[in-house]
Order: C-alpha cells, then sequence, then structure tokens
C-alpha cells in the first residue's frame, strides 16, 4: 500500500512539474521571424554562443553601423563629444518602463538576470526610432513572449526623447544601451 502512495505521490509532482515546465516555452531558440498581430519581429540566434538579437522586423539600423553622415567614416571609439545634452530623467524612465512592461510572474522568472537594450535615436528629432534586445536563448529572457518586448519597443517609443547636440546631429543615428537586471516585486 505505501509503495502505491509513494508512486502516486510522485506521479503528481511529475505531472504538476511538467505543466510548470510547458508554462516556460523558450521562444528564442532558432532564428526565425515572429508574426504577431499587427507587428512583426525577427529572431537572430548564433547557435555557438546562443546570443539572440530580438527586433521589430521593420527595423533600418539593427546591423547598420553607426558613422557620420557626411563623410560615412566611423565615429572614434573613445573621446567623442557628446551627442545628445545632459538631462536628469531619462536613464531612470527607460528602466522604469522596462520593469514595468514584465508580469509579477515573469519577473520573478527572470528575478536578477540581466539582459540587453538598445534604442537607436533620431539625430534630426531626438525620439527613440528602433529598439533591439539581447539575451542568449538559454536565459529566462527567452521564456518571455515577444509581446512583452513589443510594450518595451513601444512605451520608449512614445515616453523617451533626447536633445541631440550640433556633433550629434552628424551621425546616421544616435545610439543608447544599457543591461538591465530584473528584480521580483
Amino acid at each position: 500500500m505505501m509503495k502505491i502512495i509513494n508512486f502516486t505521490s510522485l506521479l503528481i509532482i511529475n505531472i504538476l512539474c511538467c505543466v510548470e515546465l510547458s508554462a516556460q516555452t523558450n521562444y528564442y531558440t532558432t532564428t526565425k521571424t515572429l508574426y504577431q498581430s499587427g507587428y512583426t519581429y525577427q529572431c537572430d540566434v548564433v547557435q555557438e554562443s546562443k546570443k539572440v538579437t530580438l527586433y521589430n522586423k521593420a527595423n533600418n539600423l539593427t546591423y547598420t553601423e553607426q558613422v557620420y553622415k557626411a563623410t560615412g567614416k566611423l565615429p572614434p571609439l573613445f573621446g567623442n563629444p557628446p551627442d545628445v545634452e545632459d538631462d536628469n530623467w531619462t536613464r531612470q524612465k527607460c528602466k522604469q518602463i522596462v520593469n514595468s512592461a514584465f508580469s509579477v510572474t515573469e519577473r520573478q522568472r527572470v528575478n536578477g538576470r540581466v539582459f540587453g537594450i538598445f534604442m537607436y535615436i533620431s539625430p534630426e528629432t531626438g525620439r527613440v526610432i528602433e529598439v533591439r534586445f539581447t539575451f542568449t536563448s538559454t536565459d529566462p529572457f527567452a521564456t518571455i513572449p515577444v509581446s512583452v518586448y513589443r510594450k518595451i519597443e513601444m512605451d520608449l517609443k512614445t515616453n523617451i526623447w533626447f536633445t541631440p547636440t550640433a556633433d550629434g546631429k552628424k551621425l546616421n543615428y544616435i545610439c543608447r544601451f544599457w543591461y538591465q537586471e530584473i528584480t521580483a516585486p
């Protein structure tokens, strides 16, 4: 009788684990196009490193080098003049937008992990024109549906802007990126 109870308990535990695992689908294991309602995202995966680059399929700048418009030359890696005016609100607002896009369950799943957010900014208007994300396909971020990344993209485009400097206006785009740790509520 005890063996039957132990076997039944083990079976129930295994079923519950399978239900939990199925709820955490890894969406980004291979390079593919993700068609959603009203938008399309591209997922590029480098199989050797498992690096995922996730971006709106309409993006034009994801693999475009930043250059000076007049010369086509790359800006210096270090010591280049500021491309946007200093402000005291965008960094915190960007982090807030990213954190608030994740549900409580998603925040618990990715707790303590970091992923990359890249914003491409118009040198003419200072508005965010494109966004891309990076993480690994083995990371918990790979279990987050594309709709969450879309929400982050749209909120950054709507709520974040910069004031380009004269030097920033000389570039084909201005880039801001950061790695953000998501913490459980």
